[in-house]
């Protein structure tokens, strides 16, 4: 190195790292590596100029082999050391170019030797690891390693190395805490290095990336508290920092909204989706930076994807809450309980008290301007349970603006799974709102609309490739008949005397919902059409409860017909008794349905003497 001057050995490593920033995409499409593999080259000349590594005999322990997760440095403080003197800066050096090497095998798909230079690199600043000069460096090779890690699915190794980063962090910031150099800085003259303010921008940015990955690491381990804490203050980071892209950002931010609502933690997810809007709408708005990607703006078609993502994050809060709604107030039959209803009257008063100190414990997104513009978006929409049909109707009304926002994308061609999960959850929610409608004409349109927008969509599929969904499907069309016959009946028997038009709309609503129950148990048989002996356990329930309700609307089919209205009740009772018989052949599924099990045991104990009567009526007539 002494022959060799130091200009030309900066000039090849700023070198290195322009080729290693240029994309993939403008290579050769058969070599594109290309720029990846001459930064390499350069990177493995700068090395050789700058020697071998300098050692220091009373410093290096015994038969040390190498680096791994389990050394016991990783766990444990670091001391201040600085990295002073020629050997001490000829270490930090070679560090660096250890550090990028490993990189650049990791970006070429070569991850042992990848794994190799970042080891060696953690061990050149082993013991400076907590020096200004030093602490970014060392993390971010730390960070390297727990993604290499990752990618192997040795995710506790990961964690090892991801969670050493974060307390390193914290231990400099509280000991130290001026901003460190940032690695290339080891490479540039006095006059060029980065002021204090951009050193601080970028250290904070290592870090927001090592919450990220811990964030990914906890998912993997389901440690899904632990990931969404993470996940949560990387976005709010990722905001303080202005360190991000509008449509990446807002997906995340979204997707996090899911998992508060699966925690029924509804100001949280409220508050994720109006961030998500927000910052979404800053899509083409944002200045381009070093890391700004072709997504943003350039791929009209991700933007739209993304748009309907979000937007299907949306309809879940709509219909989840109010579905909790429906479950706090609903009696053993699925009817408004008054009494809950005015309980939950009573607690709202003590919620709406309790908002302003909840709102602020919870973490909150942006700040100034942006804080308002998300809380302009949030005020907008409720977080408490609906308690009355006009509350449970605004949702219903903005779940059904994000359906419409979410189809303009998933359409049946192209994302049939996809079209036919927005589909129904738009039925879902006409369902949901029809338990809030005290009018039973108006429930009836409710459940009608489910039908039109259900039907269409099993005439088309192939029930080889879409069998769970076509099943799906048929019972909840099914269902939405069944509901329908029994609200016509509720509304049949308020009259003096039904005319021969509500009882043949009563009837034709029966024969629908049996049709639907009879494909969805029709699609449980094996290719010789024998039912099975035993039924699988995820369609169990849903098999039983077929059961029950197809020998219930042969109960209720209305016929002036002794001899018809015999068989019908002979049908119910063989449906009831297969219930029956098939709970005692196999208990474990009495537990899946135990109210309609004794209601069948009843049944099955009460037609037989129903039936004899009529027998008895029809000989004597």
């Amino acid at each position: 190195m002494a022959n060799v001057p130091w200009a030309e050995i900066r000039e090849k490593f700023q070198a290195a790292l322009a080729l290693s920033r240029v994309e993939l995409h403008k290579n050769p499409e058969k070599e594109p590596y290309k720029s990846k593999y001459s930064a390499r080259v350069l990177l493995e000349e700068v090395k050789a100029l700058l020697g071998p590594a300098p050692e220091e005999e009373d410093e290096r322990p015994e038969a040390e082999e190498g680096l791994g997760a389990s050394d016991h440095t990783l766990r444990l403080p670091a001391e201040v050391v600085e990295a002073e003197g020629p050997i001490a800066q000829g270490a930090v050096r070679l560090a660096v170019i250890e550090f990028h090497l490993g990189v650049n095998h990791i970006d070429t798909e070569e991850l042992s030797a990848g794994e190799e230079h970042l080891v060696k690199c953690l061990r050149l600043l082993r013991k400076y690891r907590l020096s200004q000069g030093c602490v970014s460096l060392y993390i971010q090779a730390q960070n390297n390693l727990g993604i290499l890690w990752s990618e192997r699915e040795e995710i506790e190794t990961a964690q090892t190395y991801l969670e050493s980063s974060e307390a390193l962090y914290n231990q400099y910031m509280k000991e130290i805490g001026s901003p460190p150099l940032d690695p290339p800085e080891h490479f540039l003259p006095e006059e060029e290095k980065l002021t204090a303010q951009e050193r601080s921008k970028r250290f904070e940015k290592v870090y927001t990336h090592n919450l990220y990955y811990l964030a990914q690491v906890y998912q993997h381990m389901e440690m899904f508290e632990k990931a969404a804490h993470y996940c949560h203050s990387t976005l709010k980071r990722q905001l303080e920092h202005s360190a991000y892209h509008p449509i990446e950002w807002a997906i995340n931010a979204a997707t996090l909204s899911q998992f508060y609502i699966n925690k029924l933690c509804f100001m949280e997810a409220r508050h994720c989706l109006s961030a998500a809007n927000v910052i979404f709408g800053q899509t083409g708005k944002i200045q381009t930076t070093e890391d700004t990607t072709e997504t943003e703006g350039d791929v009209p078609e991700l933007y739209h994807q993304r748009k309907g993502e979000i937007a299907r994050c949306w309809i879940k809060y709509c219909l989840t809450l109010m579905q909790n709604a429906q479950l706090s107030m609903q009696d053993n039959i699925g009817e408004l309980d008054l009494d809950k209803q005015y309980e939950l009257r009573t607690l709202r008063k003590k919620e709406l008290e309790e908002e302003e100190s909840v709102r602020k414990k919870a973490v909150q997104f942006g700040t100034g301007e942006l804080c308002d513009a998300i809380s302009a978006v949030e005020e907008k929409v409720r977080y408490l349970r609906p308690l009355d049909f006009e509350e449970a109707r605004e949702l219903f009304l903005l779940g059904q603006h994000y359906v419409f926002e979410a189809k303009e994308f998933f359409q049946i061609d192209g994302y049939v799974t996809d079209h036919i999960e927005v589909v129904q959850d738009h039925s879902a929610l006409f369902k949901v709102l029809a338990f809030f409608e005290t009018d039973m004409e108006r429930r009836c349109k409710m459940h009608k609309r489910r039908i039109a927008m259900l039907e269409p969509l099993i005439v088309d599929l192939n029930p080889q490739y879409y069998l769970l969904v076509n099943r799906q499907i048929q019972f909840e069309i099914a269902h939405a008949y069944y509901d329908m016959m029994d609200l016509k009946v509720a509304i049949a028997d308020k009259l003096r005397d039904p005319d021969s038009h509500i009882v043949k709309k009563i009837n034709n609503l029966n024969k629908s919902a049996m049709k639907y129950y009879q494909l969805f148990l029709d699609s449980l048989r094996d290719p010789n059409k024998v039912f099975p002996e035993h039924i699988g356990e995820d369609v169990l329930r849903p098999a039983m409860l077929a059961k029950f309700r197809v020998a219930r609307l042969y109960g209720k089919i209305i016929t002036a017909d002794p001899k018809k209205e015999l068989e019908n009740l002979a049908t119910s009772l063989e449906h009831y008794k297969f219930i029956v018989d098939y709970c005692e052949k196999h208990p474990e599924a009495a537990q899946e349905i135990e109210v309609e099990l004794e209601l069948s045991k009843e049944m099955v104990s009460l037609l037989p003497t129903k039936m004899e009567r009529f027998r008895t009526k029809m000989a004597l007539s």
